[in-house]
């Protein structure tokens, strides 16, 4: 039906979901990774300017124009950091996948960064924290699920869940999906 994935930028991931989902699952990158990618590679004093002018084009509504100002970033930082404007070119039109699609406002917010998979990892990881012997690999299993659900009691509704139809007519447009009634419960 399409799938929107949002990964934090590794590229075997990103491989890997193309290979299972082909033209299925358009892929958008976790634009709170990139910013603090590319502020590793500046001092202080030029990071925080440069990370408020990508977070001002990773956040334009226009994706082309975002494009474009984050790409006129990048040919700035070219000659004095090599590395900060590298590292910004790496996927950057995955960066814009949610605003080509025409979200906006909460839920662009929402699906523009890993934040929500990363506390669950988290919460999972301090609950597997707790054993002190692993005995076999169902044992891991089960500490694993106990940690998913102990991180499912923090979880909320997506914020800007109501322009979810937009989401999903999109994903449908992109991916060359035929419409299918939309199920607001599976979305």
């Amino acid at each position: 039906r399409g799938l929107l994935v949002v990964i934090d930028g590794g590229k075997a991931l990103a491989t890997a979901v193309r290979k299972v989902f082909d033209k299925q699952a358009l892929i958008g990158r976790c634009t709170l990774h990139k910013r603090r990618n590319v502020a590793g590679y500046l001092s202080k004093e030029i990071a925080g300017r440069i990370d408020r002018r990508l977070a001002s084009a990773f956040n334009h509504p226009d994706p082309a124009a975002g494009l474009a100002r984050a790409r006129s970033i990048a040919a700035e930082l070219e000659a004095d950091h090599p590395d900060a404007a590298a590292s910004l070119r790496e996927g950057l039109t995955d960066m814009f996948t949610v605003r080509r699609l025409g979200v906006d406002g909460r839920l662009a917010r929402s699906l523009t960064n890993t934040n929500c998979i990363e506390s669950m990892i988290s919460v999972a990881r301090r609950t597997m924290g707790n054993v002190k012997r692993w005995r076999d690999g169902r044992m891991k299993k089960r500490w694993m699920a106990a940690g998913v659900l102990e991180a499912e009691r923090s979880f909320r509704r997506v914020k800007g869940c109501t322009a979810m139809p937009v989401l999903v007519a999109a994903l449908r447009r992109a991916t060359g999906v035929t419409p299918a009634k939309y199920d607001e419960e599976a979305a």
